[in-house]
């Protein structure tokens, strides 16, 4: 049986169809093997023992990931996917070992240890999406909790007749004032137990960032991501924790709670979140994993499409934005770069930039220091100057990445079916570092020299981390330079870099700014204004709404004019606390 079901995934489709369910086949425990005698059968089949780095199983699943280093042997195991499910019992997935896979060894450690309750969890779930409707007429609204002409704490409330559904739940990291920083989910009246469920977007602190804080006050429900979203938004939350220590507001027990209630959805599946709603994920184009909701409102009656975070444009990691919808009534459309004048130049003209402005630099000997996010636009660039480098446009001595950086792009080497087409083509015709990853060194803090580098460091800002110690003494040298790709926040000394102030106060010190400064317009992972409203043209057939979100005031203010304007379309700039009805 489990094979004809593997053989014959069309059939799984037809059903999943006719039945409107999404259905995932797992095999009973009682005919599993044990994970001793299945790692012996998998070594079995490769020539050495050593072929294989790493084996984990989730028993409430039937699911084991196998990792290995080697393309060859992930791609020879795969060939014997339906023969290892049979003899073993275990559904297997085959991914790539990257240097370290601690924050997925930890996820896998949550789900394992606590097998039991995710099957009673999944149970309660099943049972509250497929409830009873309630009578009466299809209607929906959101409320804007955060991110409404405002960058940062991102969340929206979805209501209809039968549910009530988060999107994304960030949070502002630097910002002190809960009442600033979280999501106003109070003035919604809304209690934990009403809660049907959560999408989220992406693993950015600003749209995942509060989420175990639900679970801190009571939420039970479920957390629907991409697979690759959950140990990202993991990382950061983790990483949140251990910075701030006694001042987090949640612990590792909550963010353990996320593990625990989250279910992966891939991109493309509908997948019930309750009784009269079902969503569809789809690629933003803006890191690994992020999307694009396409929600489905009663029986057809309504289609809400939230962008996230949207890239509608090149990047070398990430494929465009998905944006052939069936239908789509109402579209929530971010305005990072909803300005007129936030228009760049294309991505090969940014590469040259940026090489062109490296080179200036190395040539006389010179370290070169880009402050960026820890995720995101870093392993971009990780991939970005490994492939210029590659390529012979670049020759520095060392690229030196924060490990903080580095544990995150080992995310881009486990999921590879995220990424680019191009980057896959490289998967596929077996090079040894398709990612360029051996090009990479960790970044020593400590280091005296550095001549000839290029150093990727968090954060973007210049606001703490590596960048912000390393500023003190790349400030001293002439010969060196600080490269800014991202944007730059309000009072930040990133934004008097860019204001050309030579005299800066970092932390308790004043120092006097003697190193070249360059911004480098384009390297971006938001859509610039012309892609946005690119997107927005392709949306067929023509949008009854257009709500933005996620811009200061006046970019989310001309964003929605200009749509109003050119496309005639009506457009609302809603504030935080404000609702609209949808249905």
């Amino acid at each position: 049986m489990p094979r004809f079901l593997l053989e014959h995934q069309d059939l799984v489709s037809q059903l999943v169809n006719s039945i409107k369910k999404r259905i995932v086949i797992r095999t009973d425990a009682s005919i599993r093997s044990s994970e001793r005698s299945t790692r012996q059968i998998l070594n079995s089949i490769c020539l050495s023992n050593a072929d294989i780095s790493d084996v984990f199983f989730d028993p409430t699943i039937g699911e084991a990931t196998v990792f290995a280093r080697d393309m060859s042997v992930l791609s020879m195991l795969s060939q014997h996917d339906i023969e290892l499910t049979e003899k073993t019992g275990w559904r297997m997935s085959f991914r790539r070992q990257p240097k370290s896979i601690k924050i997925f060894k930890y996820i896998n450690d949550v789900l394992s240890n606590r097998s039991a309750e995710r099957v009673l969890f999944y149970k309660r779930t099943g049972e509250n999406i497929f409830r009873a409707k309630l009578d009466g007429l299809t209607e929906a609204s959101i409320v804007c909790l955060g991110g409404f002409n405002e960058i940062g704490r991102s969340s929206i409330l979805l209501i209809t007749h039968n549910s009530k559904v988060l999107l994304d739940f960030g949070m502002k990291r630097y910002q002190n004032d809960n009442l600033d920083c979280l999501p106003r989910i109070d003035v919604s009246g809304l209690s934990m137990e009403e809660i049907d469920g959560i999408i989220i977007s992406h693993g950015h602190f600003g749209h995942a960032g509060a989420l175990p804080l639900l679970f801190k006050y009571g939420y039970d429900g479920p957390v629907y991501c991409t697979d690759p979203t959950l140990p990202l938004m993991i990382a950061l939350q983790k990483n949140y924790t251990q910075i701030q220590k006694k001042n987090a507001i949640y612990s590792k027990h909550e963010i353990d709670e996320v593990i625990l209630h989250t279910i992966p959805v891939n991109f493309g599946s509908v997948t019930d979140i309750s009784p009269d709603l079902r969503v569809m994920l789809s690629n933003s184009g803006h890191i690994l994993g992020s999307s694009t909701m396409h929600l489905h409102i009663g029986n057809g009656d309504h289609n809400l499409v939230y962008s996230g975070d949207l890239k509608f444009g090149k990047t070398t990691a990430i494929d465009n934005a998905v944006w052939n919808f069936p239908r789509v009534e109402t579209l929530i459309i971010e305005s990072t770069h909803g300005n007129r004048e936030d228009s760049f130049p294309l991505r090969e003209e940014v590469e040259i930039n940026l090489t062109n402005s490296i080179n200036a630099t190395l040539d006389f000997g010179g370290g070169v220091l880009i402050p960026v996010p820890p995720l995101g636009i870093s392993q971009e660039l990780c991939i970005t100057l490994g492939m210029l480098n590659n390529m012979g446009k670049i020759n520095p001595e060392k690229i030196l990445v924060a490990e903080s950086i580095l544990e995150l792009l080992d995310f881009y080497e486990i999921y590879t079916e995220y990424l680019s087409r191009n980057l896959k083509s490289r998967i596929s015709a077996g090079e040894n570092d398709p990612l360029y990853t051996d090009l990479l060194t960790p970044l020593d803090i400590k280091r005296d020299d550095w001549s000839k580098c290029v150093i990727l460091a968090p954060s973007a800002d210049l606001t703490d981390g590596e960048s912000f110690k390393l500023l003190k003494e790349f400030s001293n040298e002439p010969r060196h330079k600080v490269i800014l790709v991202s944007n730059t926040a309000p009072d930040s000394i990133s934004l008097n870099l860019v204001s050309g102030q030579k005299d800066l106060q970092v932390g308790k010190r004043k120092i006097q700014l003697n190193c070249s400064v360059d911004m480098i317009k384009g390297f971006t992972d938001h859509s610039d204004y012309n892609q946005i409203l690119a997107y927005v043209s392709r949306l067929k057939p023509r949008l009854r709404k257009v709500i933005t979100n996620h811009g200061s005031e006046i970019k989310c203010h001309v964003l929605a004019a200009n749509i109003n304007k050119i496309f005639k379309i009506p457009t609302q700039h809603p504030s935080v606390h404000e609702s609209i009805k949808l249905l």
